[in-house]
């Protein structure tokens, strides 16, 4: 999903609210909150996350009534007895204490256990200990107490031992755990385990130097009676030392194998099914043996699945099993995709079996998400898509009043959306329609609002495939508006909210029914939050039609903000954000009275609600001080930035990303005011940054801790404790925080310039370690704010304007040069080891803007790399591509936006390198024409065609040798059923007519003038593309005018170009995914529009007919000039147009009855 501009009412739908999924009840927060499935991860990503999150707490084992034979009975060496046997009871009073009842005397012993007696002498002490103690509770004390001893330093203590001490431990070790009560047997795994990581050989293949250790522990493992056992100790070791039993899978395997089938143990069956799950984690094709074996026991596996799944989940094995079989499900080398099939209906009906716990339901769902994720292609070659929705929407009809986001219709639904996301669009989207059609027929209010949630999931996955046919939902969405139920009428306005977001030009069009539908669903106390919410994005697309409605919109928005509940309050101040934002300075008339009823939720401090609303609050001030202006916000600007800091000790992860949003608006709306507030912001923001979240972190200070012999250690049982909860919820906060913070850092230079200076070292730091974070999300703001640091400093280098070529004709200056010398190999080193496709097209359009704007030397030395990355993923070779992929196979939108950024790279290298690209060009040239074809998806299209335009301009007259090809290709695309592909192929044509050194023929100039002609058949109800087209065209046929009068039948031509103008916006897109980060959206056509009218009055002086052309077209013509040398429309056309504008208005009044016409269009004032 792309990362959305920093605006407050976005803000408080997407973050506050998780989006409009989050007013559903049972809906799950934003994809990069997720913790069940963590589908925004790429998959390598998820392994290593699924890999460090594993439960090492295996399922819990059942005491038996045996007692030690060992109990009472001395077993360290007679030597070690006579001098350390006061050690072994001083150590035992200390683990007794340490189990004390009394917190202060348990306090003083853990302190003491912690801190002392890190002496080798405390390891045979310890296990004197674990061996004969008649108090169980100290025994597994003592147990963890040797296990961190053992591994303490890398096993120091341990190898200080004598080899006859060492030698005796590890076989009385072996004689314990076969006459030990279950529970100390798990301990004493743990400790011969710990003992294997010093004694096994880690420069052998095969762990010979404990040679006796796995013929004992395969001997436990076949016993029924100690089965559990040896495999509790096989999974300890796979945990402890998996590289150095690699050589023994295959024995692991057919000892896991009869555990999974063994009839007497559930437990062992469980234990078997983790272990198997651990050797999966480091299994690869290589190992085709291993591979195929496991495979043939995934029905056996799922056996175990479906029997902890009819028994619940008790003691957690249910969700232990499941653990361990989705690790099977998304490794890396291929173990299920034989069984797809049956493995999508297995889980699909446990989550549809209502028999089941609701826990069990949702992890079944689970399942089949990582299902989808991992093998979408097996899915969509098998041609499951159809029958996976027809069974997941019946589940999305339970009621889910109960808010909780673990639900079965919370994960049916979570399911459609990846599908959504990971599927061609073709597969998923005429599947899902025919049902939801079929569903909103339904006299069952459940089957409509599971409908329409379903829309509201796959839109933004499908949109660019729902584009062309959205006419055809709006019956489906206006019913739901207007249904009779409740939740119906909610679920109606979740999916307006998501079409809202991926549809926005098609959606704004509607608005004269939309925003009363939404008024009085506003009114409506069981409706009131999901309508707000859904205006609440409206409102930011509505634009200039947001006048129409503003007056009442705002008595009726403050008159609810009185009113309403507090978490109705919530959506109603975002939707008033939504309102500034669209409204602008329209919005001054209810500054005063709205900031007045939103400052006192700033000083809300309670969990919950109340900070929810003051979080929100703090995204709508900052929207509504863009909206009216510096000038009239001053006075609040002191006060509120004293709250955001406030937020800030409040130890509240979205009040703290409020906060930092609040800080990136304000420093950008006051700039150098900003500047006190810069040391606070900054290290709020640097340690948000360099917040710990995940298990590296931690386990880098206990590695700390480890190397100091002085320093405390914490015990290992309590720390692994840590990281499963820490793990286990994936602190999602604090992710999406770090997030916004590396986001923000950027902001605040880009706003304050010198006075950020001081701050840019240790920031760069921060945000190169962040490259390499685990989740995307972060990874992009990282990416995104090093690319503004460097286009930042280059601005601030006061630099000359700079020239295309490869010899750097005007360099960098010394302290940029520097500054981008170190963030650049970064970027690349990421930019090589990059799997996320969304994350590798940021870097292409990042990379291809700061080419853009610094030139060539900003890149210096690198165009041969940057030239193979977009190479790469053109040929569909790169990292984050799926080799597999069949290249005939439609590709998924994050695909297409992907190859959108490699074609913004090929036109950033023509920008920059100008002609000397040109050889270049003949290689990429073949790329883009393969993504021109019917089968190709629109976007695809626009890509393969939309580059052109630019790559012609940096060419110029070098583009001449590729004339043909390029008219074969502009010819295909201007004949296009897709409005925005015509639209580029029109404005590709303009520029290649103007730069190419070949002369125009007749007939050619008639063959683009004729495909041009349907581009100006354009309706008031038409589409933003469908005008663009029309502006581009305008500006084609403006050029080929310029590049010759003669082969122009101007009688025919310029009636229709003029009556094209004034143009609205010329709209020039590779993609609809970059729309506002790729995208041109403004005048420039206006450029070649009058540069041609200038010279055809030039012309007319000596060719009457086209004088006559021209006048019989005056009235039209001075109305276009008023209107673009209106004050207000100053960046509608360049300054050296406007003077020659005004020029040719002083000529025209020499005319013969053209002064009175001047007078009439207002253009006296410029005589």
């Amino acid at each position: 999903m792309l990362v959305l501009p920093l605006r407050s009412s976005v803000v408080s739908s997407h973050l506050w609210n998780g989006s409009f999924l989050s007013l559903h009840p049972f809906s799950l927060p934003p994809r990069s909150h997720i913790r069940t499935t963590f589908s925004s991860l790429s998959l390598s990503s998820a392994n290593r996350l699924r890999s460090s999150t594993r439960a090492r707490a295996l399922p819990p084992l059942f005491d038996s009534p045996a007692f030690s034979k060992f109990q009472g009975a001395p077993l360290l060496p007679p030597s070690y007895q006579t001098t350390s046997m006061s050690l072994v009871s001083s150590l035992a009073s200390l683990l007794e204490q340490s189990a004390s009842s009394d917190a202060s005397v348990a306090e003083v012993a853990t302190k003491s256990l912690k801190t002392d007696h890190k002496t080798s002498e405390s390891i045979p002490a310890f296990f004197e200990i674990l061996a004969t103690s008649t108090n169980l509770d100290v025994r597994n004390l003592a147990a963890v107490e040797l296990r961190r001893r053992i591994l303490l330093r890398d096993g120091a203590l341990w190898k200080k031992l004598a080899e006859e001490s060492r030698a005796q431990i590890k076989q009385v070790a072996f004689e314990l755990i076969e006459s030990s009560t279950a529970t100390l047997r798990v301990s004493i795994s743990r400790v011969i385990s710990s003992i294997a990581v010093n004694e096994l050989d880690p420069s052998s293949s095969s762990p010979s130097s404990w040679s006796a250790l796995l013929p004992f522990v395969y001997s436990l493992a076949s016993s029924p009676t100690t089965r559990v056992t040896g495999i509790t100790l096989i999974n300890y070791l796979l945990d402890d030392v998996p590289d150095l039993l690699q050589a023994e899978f295959q024995a692991i395997l057919e000892v896991l194998k009869a555990g999974l089938s063994d009839a007497e143990s559930q437990e062992a069956r469980i234990l078997s099914l983790t272990g198997l799950g651990k050797i999966a984690e480091y299994l690869d094709l290589e190992d085709a043996k291993d591979v195929s074996f496991l495979e043939k026991l995934v029905p056996a596996m799922v056996s175990v699945l479906r029997e902890t799944m009819e028994l619940g989940d008790k003691d957690g094995l249910t969700r232990q099993a499941f653990d361990d079989f989705e690790t099977i499900i998304i490794s890396e080398t291929p173990l299920v995709g034989t069984h797809v099939t049956d493995l999508v209906d297995f889980f699909l009906g446990g989550g549809e079996n209502m028999n089941y716990e609701i826990s069990v339901r949702v992890m079944s769902l689970n399942a089949l998400l990582w299902i989808v994720r991992c093998h979408h292609k097996i899915i969509e070659l098998l041609n499951l898509a159809d029958s996976i929705v027809a069974r997941l929407l019946p589940i999305g009809r339970e009621d889910t009043s109960e808010n909780d986001e673990d639900t079965p219709a919370g994960l049916a639904f979570r399911v459609l959306d990846v599908l959504s996301q990971i599927l061609t669009p073709a597969q998923i989207f005429p599947a899902l329609h025919r049902h939801i059609q079929s569903d909103m027929g339904s006299t069952d209010p459940s089957a409509r609002k599971s409908a329409l949630l379903a829309l509201g999931y796959t839109v933004e996955g499908c949109s660019e495939f729902i584009q062309p046919h959205v006419a055809q939902l709006w019956p489906i969405v206006d019913a739901g508006l207007q249904d009779q139920d409740a939740s119906v009428k909610r679920a109606a306005c979740i999916a307006l909210g998501c079409l809202t977001e991926s549809l926005p030009d098609e959606v704004a069009l509607r608005h004269d029914f939309i925003v009363p539908a939404l008024f009085n669903l506003i009114a409506e106390p069981s409706t009131q939050k999901a309508a707000s919410a859904a205006l609440d994005s409206y409102l930011e697309i509505l634009g200039d039609s947001i006048t129409n409605y503003l007056p009442l919109l705002m008595e009726r928005l403050l008159v609810l903000l009185d009113n309403a509940p507090l978490p109705v309050r919530s959506t109603i101040v975002g939707a008033i954000g939504s309102a500034a934002h669209a409204a602008d300075k329209d919005f001054v008339p209810y500054f005063e009275a709205t900031v007045a009823r939103i400052q006192p939720f700033l000083q809300l401090q309670a969990e919950g609600e109340e900070r929810q609303l003051r979080g929100i609050a703090t995204d709508t001030l900052g929207t509504i001080a863009e909206a009216v202006g510096k000038d009239l916000f001053r006075p609040l600007m002191q006060s509120t930035l004293k709250v955001a800091f406030e937020a800030l000790e409040l130890d509240d992860s979205k009040l703290r990303e409020s906060s930092f949003m609040y800080f990136a608006t304000i420093a950008s709306l006051f700039t150098e005011e900003f500047v006190p507030f810069l040391p606070n912001a900054m290290e709020a923001l640097v340690t948000a940054c360099e917040r710990a979240e995940t298990e590296d972190d931690l386990l880098a200070s206990t590695e700390a801790v480890e190397e100091d012999d002085d320093d405390d250690f914490e015990d290992l049982e309590e720390e692994e404790g840590k990281l499963e909860q820490l793990l286990g919820a994936h602190n999602a906060a604090i992710t999406i925080e770090k997030e916004i913070a590396a986001d923000v850092i950027g902001d605040l230079f880009a706003a304050t310039g010198r006075a950020f200076l001081p701050y840019v070292e240790r920031s760069v730091k921060v945000l190169v370690v962040l490259l390499d974070h685990y989740y995307a999300g972060i990874r992009k703001s990282a990416l995104t704010s090093l690319f503004t640091f460097m286009s930042t400093f280059y601005d601030l280098s006061e630099p000359e304007t700079w020239n295309a070529g490869a010899t750097i004709s005007t360099p960098l200056h010394a302290n940029v040069k520097q500054l981008v010398d170190v963030i650049l190999p970064a970027i690349f080193a990421r930019w090589d080891s990059e799997d996320d496709r969304t994350v590798a097209a940021l870097f292409g359009t990042e990379m291809a803007e700061l080419m853009s704007r610094c030139g060539p030397a900003i890149v210096e030395g690198h165009f041969p790399k940057i030239a193979e990355y977009a190479s790469s993923v053109l040929k569909g070779e790169s990292l984050s591509q799926d080799e597999e992929e069949d290249e005939e196979e439609e590709e998924s939108e994050e695909e297409s936006e992907l190859v959108s950024s490699a074609a913004d790279l090929v036109g950033a290298l023509a920008t920059v390198l100008g002609p000397d690209f040109s050889a270049e060009f003949g290689k990429f040239l073949p790329l883009l024409r393969g993504y021109y074809s019917k089968d190709r998806s629109a976007t695809d299209r626009s890509t393969a065609v939309g580059v052109l335009g630019e790559v012609i301009s940096g060419l110029k007259g070098s583009v001449t040798p590729y004339v043909q090809p390029l008219f074969e290709l502009i010819y295909l695309g201007l004949s296009d059923e897709e409005p925005e592909v015509r639209s580029n192929s029109a404005f590709a044509a303009g520029h290649l007519i103007e730069q190419m050194d070949a002369q125009l023929g007749f007939d050619d100039a008639v063959k683009v003038l004729s495909a041009l002609r349907p581009f100006f058949a354009v309706e008031e109800s038409s589409s933003p593309a469908e005008g663009a087209a029309k502006d581009n065209a305008a500006g084609a046929v403006a050029r080929i005018v310029l590049k010759d009068l003669n082969v122009v039948p101007l009688d025919q031509v310029l009636p229709i170009l003029f009556n094209a103008l004034p143009l609205k916006a010329s709209l020039i897109s590779r993609s609809v995914f970059l729309l506002f980060l790729s995208s041109t959206n403004d005048f420039v056509e206006n450029t070649p529009v009058f540069k041609t009218i200038f010279h055809l009055f030039q012309s007319s002086s000596s060719d009457p007919k086209i004088l006559s052309v021209l006048l019989s077209h005056i009235d039209h013509l001075l109305s276009v000039f008023a209107y673009v040398l209106d004050d207000t429309r100053e960046d509608e056309i360049e300054e050296e147009i406007r003077t020659q504008l005004i020029a040719l208005v002083a000529q025209l009044n020499t005319l013969e009855g053209v002064s009175p016409k001047l007078q009439a269009a207002g253009l006296a004032k410029f005589l």
